[in-house]
């Protein structure tokens, strides 16, 4: 069985228990992977953790039926799997915009399943090595944030933005300044831990609060252990802006290498290296700048 065709059987398998439990691991044995890798993957394609695509989905459903006047609201709550019509009320004005009681002729959010759709596209080529990563520890800080790491709520972009001084700390402390770490790890159905961080000097990560002279101040950092093992690495092309075509390319990789690689997504972190220093006045060296992505895999 291809990718293609266990997706859609795992897809088909959720929209047929939208109103009773939903197994992730039975799931992923429609799509022919581990619950992990079909959880990651999922994420990556669609944009959704699984957990919000069928939440989604469930109070699309709910807010169709109790606009038709169908069904009253504790029996909505109910069918749809909440414990109580108060959380259910909460999940249906996030979702919806209005109290489940005013939904007889409000205007309602859709949510449609997804469906696969066979297309032919360019071509691409697309160079990809698997590696034998060492154990290595990096030094960086961390925000939890919601949704997956393509879902475009720009939390990586604010956190980029408000923690200047952070990132001058840990750069000026690295022997290799240009290049630092995006590192995404514990990804769950409420999001995943971000850190920004870069490969110090071992001596200086020993005691922080002593190099830094500032005991809470280095309370902002933490080490990161990345653990030794296989990584899918791919790079994007040299451009002067490679974030801009980032996240098509992550999911480009997901898409056209993994089905075919012989290898599933591991519980490891996600890692990428970043060559994308900026020097002032250097248009030749700007315009060479990429990313190196590292996806944990192992054999399936």
């Amino acid at each position: 069985m291809d990718w293609t065709e266990g997706i859609r059987r795992a897809l088909d398998y959720i929209e047929d228990n939208l109103t009773g439990e939903i197994d992730y691991e039975r799931a992923a044995r429609e799509a022919a992977s581990s619950s992990y890798h079909f959880q990651r993957v999922f994420g990556i394609l669609t944009g959704f953790t699984l957990g919000e695509y069928i939440r989604n989905r469930r109070l699309a459903l709910a807010g169709a039926e109790l606009a038709s006047g169908r069904i009253r609201v504790i029996d909505a709550a109910l069918k749809y799997g909440y414990e109580s019509p108060d959380s259910f009320a909460r999940a249906f004005r996030k979702f919806h915009g209005v109290n489940p009681s005013d939904a007889a002729g409000a205007s309602l959010r859709s949510f449609s399943p997804l469906r696969i759709k066979l297309t032919l596209e360019g071509a691409n080529i697309m160079d990809y090595k698997i590696q034998e990563k060492p154990r290595f520890i990096l030094t960086g800080f961390k925000r939890r944030f919601e949704g997956t790491p393509v879902d475009r709520r720009n939390q990586d972009y604010d956190m980029w933005i408000n923690t200047r001084v952070n990132q001058s700390v840990l750069q000026g402390m690295a022997p290799d300044r240009e290049t630092m770490y995006e590192v995404i790890r514990d990804q769950r159905d409420d999001g995943y831990d971000f850190y920004i961080a870069w490969e110090l000097d071992p001596t200086d990560t020993e005691d922080l609060a002593e190099v830094l002279n500032d005991p809470e101040f280095a309370a902002r950092f933490e080490k990161i252990t990345v653990p030794a093992g296989l990584y899918l690495v791919c790079e994007t092309g040299r451009s002067m802006y490679p974030t801009q075509v980032y996240d098509e390319f992550r999911k480009n990789v997901a898409e056209e290498i993994l089905p075919g690689s012989g290898y599933e997504l591991d519980d490891r972190p996600e890692v990428v290296k970043s060559h994308w220093y900026y020097r002032y006045g250097d248009e030749k060296y700007n315009s060479s700048r990429y990313m190196e992505l590292w996806l944990p895999v192992v054999r399936k």
